[in-house]
């Protein structure tokens, strides 16, 4: 429903003052439309509007009569306020007015205030003398004092002549203190050249708790009260000191004077210089070894007292068991250090590696029962670093080194000395010759090998691989030895007498070496011999067989000069003269052991056959008929045989046997039909893949019946096939060497016929 103008008018001041107001009045209205279009929605209930319209009239009346005592109590608040805010401002303009005469009044006063000013002057001068003649008394005994504490510390009288050395530093440091304060600097030089006393009264104070401190050790067992006495007046002046340091206002000179680390320093100073500065220490094995034992009994005894005894007269907060473990520790450690800079020896160095790294923690040093638990090295780490073990561990291996091939070129030396003596070699229980060369060789060895196992496992392999290549060296001069005396001795073969025997003695040496090397493994699980090493060994070896197969070679040479002969073909007893040399050679033979004695048979039989088969290719005969080749034939057969059975006698293995190419050869000189030599070269070519065409000439020129055009015909089948050497194939013929043939005779500028 629309309002008029009218009332828009006169509602619009008070809307646009109270908007909220209409806003309210508008969603009341609404709410009241809303219900009373419910409630009389039909006829029936307008009968009961006079009900609602009462009771709303008195709703209402109650409403406004409850807003007006509330209205009515805000204004009566609101005067009681503002009769209050008059009072108050009556009161402040009467302070004000105070206020103005007040300061009218202190104007006036302004001068007479200036006399106050001086009147406080000469108050705070006041104060300062009173406070002055207060502390004269003590400034004028200062000086007395001075001399009273000087004979109190020639005494040693120490807790007395630091109550009053405290008492004068006090005294001082409160008269600096009062200065720095206000300001007055340059007064401070004047009190300390009249306190000059002290500096000289704190040095001979600390002259003598250093003094004490550093025979601490001795005093604790015999007058530990001296002691307790300098502990007590160092922690006196540590605790000033801490208290100084946290004011933090003002440091006396000479502050903070630090003596409980004064007290470590001497402490140390003291455990260091009595036992590790010595200025000349002899670090010879025997000398070591004494000042290292000497070292282990005084630390033991000394680490006892500071547990026994010394502990109990220092606060516990001192540690001092620990600082002088430490000490001793760490003073080791260098010590140890400076002498190995020195050149030591190998004595020296084993016994600074056994005390380092199995002595000083045992039970007998530094684990000793009398220690424990309260010693506990294990936080201190290693006495000797892994970098210097191992440094260390190195140089121990060179000097072994330089000993051990300085024993063994000894015992070279002694070997072939006995070379030249009017004897055999001495023989074991079995009558194999030997010497004492293996024995000495591996006892070094094992021995330094197992000194090295007494440190560590890694000074040990570093051991056992030193031994191994100064083994192989060793084999090496041994080779070079066997070479000399051969040589010596093919200029005079009187000399060795024994030569043959010392040679077989050498190779029972060998062999005893070889198996021996082994047993040097510090793992026995890993005992195989270096391939290095093993060739080594089996070069000795060869060396050794060799110069015994040419010193048979030397007594079957002219022997096989005869071969062969018109003479021999008519049944010489060369071969008979031959075995008697190789059965004399295999009688020695048999003074070693079995697998060396089944080398040198073998050797010697290739040997035998090989100087026979050369000797009958030297073209020193042709057969000029058939009964000459049948004859031959027939020494052929009888000279094999022979050598056959003596070897086979000797016990060489028929397949290890060489004599056979001879039993072949005789074949081909023994075939009839020469048209035939192609098969039966073939056959011998593939049996002894080493045989060349000049060998197969030589053999055919030997026949004395082999035409150009059946020679080449073998030589053409021998190019068509070729032979390669199979694997484990022994040579025969190719250590054979055929003479050159003989080129025509040729004019100067001519054709060749």
């Amino acid at each position: 429903m629309g309002m008029s103008a009218k009332e828009e008018r006169a509602r619009s001041p008070r809307d646009e003052e109270w908007p909220e107001a209409e806003k309210a009045e508008k969603l009341a209205r609404g709410a009241a439309l809303k219900w009373a279009s419910g409630v009389f929605y039909r006829p029936e209930k307008l009968e009961g509007l006079g009900q609602y319209r009462s009771r709303e009239t008195q709703r209402n009346s109650s409403i406004q009569s409850r807003l007006k005592s509330t209205v009515q109590s805000y204004l009566e608040g609101i005067s009681a306020g503002l009769e209050q805010l008059r009072s108050a401002a009556q009161e402040v303009q009467s302070v004000c007015q105070d206020l103005g005469a007040a300061r009218w009044a202190l104007l006036d006063s302004a001068d007479r205030f200036q006399g106050l000013q001086q009147m406080r002057a000469l108050m705070a001068e006041h104060v300062q003398l009173a406070s002055v003649v207060q502390v004269l008394p003590q400034l004028f005994s200062v000086q007395e004092m001075f001399s009273h504490t000087l004979q109190l510390l020639h005494g040693q009288h120490l807790l007395e002549a630091h109550a009053e050395l405290m008492m004068m530093e006090h005294l001082r440091d409160d008269i600096l203190s009062q200065l720095h304060l206000r300001g007055l600097s340059s007064a401070q030089t004047t009190v300390l050249s009249y306190f000059s006393g002290l500096q000289e009264l704190n040095e001979s104070l600390a002259k003598q708790l250093w003094d004490i401190v550093g025979n601490s050790l001795r005093l604790v067992r015999e007058d530990p009260v001296l002691f307790v006495t300098a502990v007590r007046i160092i922690e006196r002046e540590e605790k000033i000191d801490d208290t100084l340091l946290l004011e933090a206002t003002f440091l006396p000179p000479g502050r903070p004077k630090g003596w409980k680390q004064k007290f470590y320093q001497v402490l140390r100073e003291t455990i260091t210089g009595a036992h590790f500065h010595a200025p000349h220490m002899d670090t010879e094995g025997p000398g070591l070894a004494r000042h290292l034992a000497t070292l282990q009994k005084d630390i033991v005894s000394e680490l006892r007292v500071v547990k026994d005894l010394m502990v109990q007269c220092v606060p516990a907060h001192y540690n001092i068991l620990s600082i002088c473990t430490a000490t001793y520790h760490q003073a080791l450690t260098s010590h140890l250090q400076d002498i190995l800079r020195e050149d030591l020896d190998k004595q020296a160095l084993f016994l600074l590696l056994e005390w380092a790294l199995h002595v000083y923690r045992s039970s007998e040093m530094m684990g000793h029962p009398d220690l424990l638990p309260e010693v506990d090295v294990s936080a201190l780490g290693p006495l000797m670093s892994p970098e210097l073990v191992d440094q260390t561990e190195r140089k121990y291996v060179v000097k072994v080194k330089a000993s051990v091939l300085e024993w063994m070129q000894r015992t070279l030396e002694v070997e072939f000395k006995e070379w030249f003596r009017e004897e055999e070699p001495e023989t074991d229980h079995q009558g194999f010759f030997q010497s004492a060369l293996p024995v000495i060789v591996m006892q070094m060895l094992n021995e330094n090998i197992r000194v090295a196992s007494l440190i560590t496992d890694s000074l040990q392999q570093k051991v056992y691989n030193m031994a191994l290549e100064e083994l192989e060296a060793f084999l090496g001069r041994l080779r070079e030895a066997l070479v000399q005396c051969g040589k010596e001795h093919q200029k005079d073969r009187t000399v060795p007498k024994y030569y043959v025997a010392y040679l077989l003695a050498m190779l029972n040496n060998n062999l005893a070496l070889s198996s021996s090397v082994s047993s040097l493994h510090p793992d026995t699980a890993r005992r195989e011999v270096p391939a290095s090493l093993q060739a080594a060994l089996d070069r000795t070896q060869k060396k050794a067989c060799q110069l015994l197969l040419e010193e048979l070679l030397l007594d079957l040479q002219p022997l096989c000069l005869q071969l062969p002969s018109r003479k021999w073909l008519s049944g010489s007893q060369l071969v008979g003269s031959m075995c008697e040399v190789i059965d004399k050679y295999a009688k020695d033979f048999s003074r070693v052991r079995k697998p060396i004695f089944t080398l040198l048979l073998t050797e010697s039989e290739l040997l035998v056959a090989s100087q026979y088969l050369r000797a009958l290719m030297q073209k020193k005969l042709v057969c000029k008929n058939e009964e000459e080749r049948g004859q031959l034939c027939d020494r052929l057969l009888q000279d094999a045989t022979q050598l056959r059975d003596l070897f086979c006698g000797l016990g060489l293995d028929q397949s290890q046997r060489s004599l056979e190419a001879v039993f072949a050869m005789r074949e081909l000189i023994c075939l009839k039909d020469p048209a035939l030599l192609s098969l039966e070269v073939l056959g011998f070519i593939t049996k002894y893949p080493d045989v060349s065409d000049e060998h197969v000439s030589t053999l055919l020129d030997l026949r004395g019946d082999v035409s150009k055009e059946v020679r080449h015909m073998v030589l053409e089948m021998m190019a068509q096939h070729p032979q390669v050497l199979p694997e484990g194939y022994r040579p025969i013929f190719s250590t054979i060497l055929v003479p050159a043939p003989e080129l025509p005779f040729c004019l100067r500028k001519g054709k060749c016929a």
